[in-house]
């Protein structure tokens, strides 16, 4: 019996599998709102078969998006907008849909990859982009405006309105994201945050502000849908955040009723130094699992069934997620199950494409 095709609970959501489509920016919105091109990204990963589809990072304002083309939750247009996408999606997939809620923070206002990246001055389409402390991502770029207290309750309160909008669209979880360099995982680094208030200095209060944006989160999102936490595991630079802060993170987290942590890693510094491959954030997730006992994802060059059958077979991680992989392949869950002897959920109009060597799964 494969162990990543048994089931799995976040919280009281069940899971037909272990497999989670990982968040992925599209930079494809118009003004925040979703377009044809999410109606088609999302519309054909979910008939992925996977357990999870976790929609990509959505900006709570204006000001918290990367780029001009991100995905936001943050007015009535862009609510209707994503309405649009989820009806087609629940026409003809029973897969749950999770939102990715974010602030880009310091690193906003940049062009889209393909018209190679850059941060865009306010002359030229940019916005002011906001951070714990007045440190660019970039030494190059403008320093960013540090948030005051009433800053600081503008951006709690923008997470909760998404948090209200996410339910009103019948979404089944939330995940915050607080990692990446992006503006949550700004005030938990040493490197980002340098502030001298209560919000900065010790582990405890870069800490703060973070999970006051989950209390807050978790207060207006109904109890009986799971909401939970997406950490970069490790800066990857000396002196910056890493693994032993991130599983005291995980602790509070847990206490405050997180139904699960996604580990990934790095985002924060140009100076990181990430040594990549197979399985290379995995043990980043393993430390943490074994610490907290709380729900674990990981993620990070996950490519092969047999791979992820391991992780999660020898309990280093609960659930994995599959990002570039299921771009490349978006029935890697179906292949998957038909190598390890597993089942997905597939739309009958598509049942006819079976090979006729798995017709007995």
């Amino acid at each position: 019996m494969s162990v990543l095709f048994s089931p799995v609970s976040l919280g009281s959501l069940t899971l037909a599998n272990r497999i989670v489509i990982a968040p992925m920016c599209q930079y494809s919105a118009r003004e925040g709102s979703a377009t044809d091109w999410h109606l088609i990204h999302l519309g054909h990963l979910a008939l992925s078969g996977a357990g999870l589809l976790i929609i990509e990072a959505t900006a709570v304002e204006a000001v918290g998006r990367i780029s001009p083309g991100d995905l936001g939750l943050w007015s009535d247009d862009n609510e209707a907008a994503l309405a649009r996408v989820l009806k087609a999606i629940r026409a003809y997939s029973p897969i749950p849909v999770s939102i990715q809620l974010a602030h880009a923070g310091r690193k906003g206002s940049t062009r889209i990859p393909w018209e190679n990246g850059g941060f865009i001055p306010e002359v030229e389409g940019g916005w002011p982009v906001v951070a714990p402390s007045p440190v660019p991502y970039d030494p190059k770029d403008p320093a960013p405006v540090a948030l005051d207290r009433d800053g600081l309750v503008r951006v709690r309160e923008a997470f909760v309105a998404a948090a209200v909008r996410a339910d009103r669209l019948g979404l089944d979880a939330i995940e915050i994201h607080s990692a990446h360099g992006y503006l949550l995982h700004e005030f938990l680094s040493p490197l980002s945050n340098q502030r001298d208030d209560e919000y900065g200095g010790s582990l405890e209060n870069r800490m703060r502000f973070p999970l006051e944006v989950f209390e807050a989160v978790r207060a207006a999102f109904p109890a009986h849908k799971p909401v939970g936490v997406r950490i970069s595991g490790s800066d990857w630079v000396e002196g910056g955040w890493e693994l032993e802060q991130s599983v005291r993170f995980t602790h509070e987290l847990q206490r405050r009723g997180s139904a699960y942590i996604h580990v990934s890693s790095g985002g924060l510094s140009p100076a990181q130094q990430i040594p990549t491959g197979p399985n290379y954030q995995v043990p980043l997730a393993e430390r943490i699992k074994a610490a907290t006992a709380l729900t674990t994802i990981t993620v990070g060059l996950i490519t092969e069934p047999e791979q992820a059958e391991e992780i999660v077979a020898s309990g280093k991680a609960d659930l994995v997620a599959l990002a570039r992989a299921m771009l490349y392949d978006p029935r890697w869950p179906w292949h998957a199950a038909a190598k390890l002897g597993g089942q997905v959920d597939a739309p009958p109009q598509y049942w006819r494409s079976q090979p006729h060597g798995y017709k007995h799964l």
